[in-house]
């Protein structure tokens, strides 16, 4: 047999045995990897060998995606990479809403430049992130995230590229740049490791996201308790990817979730705190809250709350968390305002009022002190495990204190409760426990009565002050002709430095 078959038939059984393909072109400034460092990669992190997945690139008039689609400011930044001689790909939920046909609500780019050669092209750059480094091209409030293509963090492991693992196998630092094909790889979700390429306006899937999206399944690429256990907050993105995009989590992505639930302590409160503004505040809150309590995920984040929840989900509080929700998803989808605190002033309202009623039983405490307490707990137990910002939780305790106060409005109380800060978001608070609650729906009447026929212009806040020189000025309360305003103390004079003296610095 001649040496050039011999050869022929161990390149491909090579790729028959690992998967790949080769690209059309070889990526700049790259260099190919040796092929047990290759080996090693496919078995880790990728889809198993077996399905036999090759990289499939579809030119323009094979896909849907218009450069008219994509916001300008992405462009700009694809195109000055492209100039510069580096590569730029939109990459990841950009691409795959696009093919959806839904509004992307950000713009993703990768490259093969690293973070300051990035920097050095973009004077509206900044660099973050210390797991992995990002840029950031800020264009007003329009911000693009351009990150480097990542390599595998076993194979590098120098000053610039290095990471590192936890015992549970969790990636505490991610610095390893690589090719296109590893980044790829790296990606969490089939559906997600699609790029879009500015130069040839083609279309690259590396792992089948797109016959995954045309079946409605969302598959994770490698093997599912590795990928969890390096960052087991892909867990809670699986389920939001599910909510959101009417997905089904396939079988072998599902399956060690529960097992892999408790990871979930290790991560910072803070980070735990974004990630439950993206399950809850993005029009999918009602599916999102059932998809966690499926996977034992909602035990995790809501320690407290989930011991209040029963097996068939028709309790009082359980029935007023899920009209809370739904009506948070039919305003964000009618695009009106929701905000954390009212989805945590719900969320916690089941342990609040049953602590308030065990404090009030034991000690015969007054309600606003049983109640100040129970409030106290509820929410210090709950910033342990998600940190909610203290701007939020302060105006939760407002709401919460509302509802003992708005069934009181005889006299000139009704007028002192509408001129509350928090009053609308109060009276909506309580029209929610109205439907659970029947002997508050006759309060909710009077109040939208009340609300109907009275019209209520909220004074100027105290801490603004008028323009000097104006006639306003001297209409503060407590100021007049004949209490003047008190004058502020003169300043007090510095006198220059002595010679031989020396200023401490």
């Amino acid at each position: 047999m001649p040496r050039c078959t011999i050869f022929s038939h161990i390149a491909n059984l090579y790729r028959k045995v690992l998967g790949k393909e080769e690209t059309p072109t070889t990526p700049k400034n790259t260099a190919t990897p040796p092929a047990g460092s290759q080996r090693q990669r496919v078995t880790n992190s990728s889809k198993p060998a077996a399905t036999g997945l090759k990289r499939r690139i579809l030119t323009r008039d094979q896909h849907t995606i218009s450069r008219s689609m994509i916001s300008d400011n992405a462009l700009k930044v694809l195109y000055r990479l492209n100039k510069a001689g580096y590569q730029g790909y939109l990459v990841g939920g950009g691409v795959r809403d696009l093919l959806l046909g839904k509004i992307p609500k950000d713009f993703d780019v990768v490259t093969d430049a690293h973070p300051e050669q990035i920097r050095k092209l973009f004077n509206n750059c900044r660099l973050i992130g210390r797991r992995f480094r990002l840029a950031h091209i800020v264009f007003g409030r329009d911000i693009i995230e351009v990150a480097t293509f990542r390599g595998h963090h076993h194979q590098v492991h120098t000053s610039k590229n290095i990471a590192e693992q936890s015992e549970e196998g969790m990636l505490l630092r991610d610095n390893v740049y690589g090719t296109i094909e590893e980044d790829a790889e790296r990606r969490d979700f089939t559906v997600n490791a699609l790029y879009y390429n500015i130069k040839d306006f083609s279309l690259h899937d590396f792992h089948g996201g797109l016959d995954d999206l045309a079946a409605g399944k969302l598959e994770l690429i490698g093997d599912p308790e590795t990928r969890y256990r390096e960052d087991p907050v892909r867990m809670l993105r699986a389920v939001r990817f599910a909510a959101k995009l009417g997905l089904t989590i396939s079988e072998r992505s599902a399956e060690p979730i529960a097992r892999l639930a408790p990871l979930l302590q290790d991560i910072p409160a803070a980070r735990l705190f974004e990630e439950t503004i993206k399950l809850f505040l993005a029009g999918h809150a009602l599916s999102t809250y059932h998809l966690l309590r499926k996977f034992g995920l909602f035990q995790q984040l809501f320690p407290q709350v989930a011991k209040l929840l029963t097996p068939d989900s028709n309790s009082a509080y359980e029935r007023f968390l899920e009209k809370a929700l739904s009506n948070s998803d039919k305003r964000v989808a009618s695009d009106q305002p929701v905000t954390p605190t009212f989805f945590y002033a719900t969320l916690l309202w089941g342990v609040v009022a049953l602590r308030q009623r065990e404090i009030s039983n034991e000690s015969n405490l007054p309600f606003q002190d049983s109640m100040q307490m129970a409030m106290n707990e509820a929410i210090e137990q709950q910033i342990h495990t998600v940190a909610i910002p203290r701007r939020f939780t302060s105006d939760v305790r407002e709401i919460w204190l509302l509802q003992e106060r708005l069934p009181r409005y005889s006299g000139k109380r009704a007028e002192k409760l509408f001129a509350q800060p928090k009053f609308r978001a109060a009276f909506d608070f309580l029209e929610l426990r109205a439907h659970v609650e029947p002997r508050l729906r006759d309060i909710v009447a009077w109040w939208q009565d009340y609300q109907q026929t009275h019209d209520f212009v909220r004074p100027e806040p105290s801490h603004v002050r008028p323009t000097r020189g104006t006639a306003a000025a001297t209409e503060q309360p407590g100021h007049s002709e004949e209490h003047p305003p008190r004058k502020r103390p003169r300043r007090r004079r510095r006198y220059p430095q002595q010679s031989g003296q020396r200023r401490n610095d």
